[in-house]
């Protein structure tokens, strides 16, 4: 046995066909076939089932390729300490970021962050923070950036920076020099779809369960992002909350309608969150240097007058 067999019975039992597998494994289909094949005769297992189209696993190969996924992983997992150790900055990084952070803070750092490692590929996408976390245990991402705490023991959370929640009002009543979550009127109020982490954090931080919902309409709608969400607000005289960093590219005109909280603010905690086998510590560090490097100057509130929400 060896790891070029492994990647190769990976590589079909991903696409499902070995001469797709080949080109992927740049080698040619027989060699490819021949060092499979070498592989069954070893253990006295057939792992594929040649003669269906496309090919199939067997019942005895997805045992196999289950264990053999868990060992690509803890090659790579070595690969990546090795480097680490010798102080390398390479390979790839994927990074999720839960859509209410994303379009607000990548602008801030992201290109810049790139530009300095060249040798790294970053690959970042919008997620969920349910698809964030199963992915990183199943260790198919390598980065998180979401809202925390997550209070699970196979990942690892960084803490990043507190970020404020503000009042945005589009109702015909006269804003306030400051908000407070008591004299909000909950019959305006507009919410993010649930499955957003931002829906359950209003939700609690509101306590929307025990306030009056918004009934001065016949319509239920629950924005699928914070662009849709200020869209409706503002179509409908309505109120909601949103996170500081949403609102920093607001016209002057719109960015009246914006009221900070007394004290104390709700706020949410953004953080970086890896698996606890993550080796690449250093390139960790860097990345948290950088983001609080751009960010935190743009938070205005002081810290000290923060209270954190609790994440439903």
């Amino acid at each position: 046995m060896n790891v070029r067999q492994y990647e190769y019975i990976l590589a079909v039992a991903k696409l499902k066909n070995f001469g797709l597998a080949a080109e992927k494994c740049f080698i040619t289909q027989s060699t490819l076939s021949t060092m499979i094949g070498k592989f069954e005769d070893e253990i006295g297992i057939k792992i594929f089932d040649r003669k269906t189209k496309p090919i199939t696993i067997t019942q005895e190969g997805e045992v196999i390729i289950r264990q053999l996924k868990v060992l690509d992983k803890e090659i790579e997992t070595l690969k990546e300490a090795i480097q680490s150790i010798k102080g390398e900055l390479v390979g790839e990084i994927k990074i999720g970021v839960i859509p209410t952070v994303a379009p607000y803070l990548l602008p801030e750092f992201l290109n810049d962050f790139a530009k300095k490692y060249p040798k790294i590929k970053f690959s970042v996408s919008e997620m969920t923070t349910d698809t964030i976390v199963t992915l990183l245990e199943k260790r198919e991402i390598d980065i998180g950036i979401l809202a925390i705490p997550l209070e699970n023991k196979r990942l690892v959370e960084i803490p990043l920076y507190n970020e404020p929640f503000v009042l945005y009002n589009c109702s015909n009543e006269q804003n306030r020099e400051y908000a407070s979550l008591e004299t909000i009127d909950y019959s305006k109020f507009w919410l993010l779809a649930e499955g957003h982490c931002l829906h359950n954090q209003v939700t609690n931080i509101c306590d929307l369960e025990s306030n009056k919902k918004n009934d001065e309409v016949n319509f239920n709608f629950r924005a699928g992002s914070i662009e849709s969400l200020v869209r409706f607000v503002k179509m409908n005289n309505g109120l909601t909350l949103l996170p500081y960093l949403a609102c920093l590219d607001f016209f002057p005109k719109e960015y009246q309608k914006v009221t900070h909280f007394k004290p104390p603010v709700p706020v949410r905690t953004i953080g970086l969150v890896v698996h606890n086998h993550f080796v690449k510590k250093q390139l960790l560090d860097l990345l948290k240097k950088d983001i609080q490097d751009k960010v935190l100057p743009l938070l205005k509130p002081s810290e000290e007058e923060y209270v954190v929400s609790p994440i439903g």
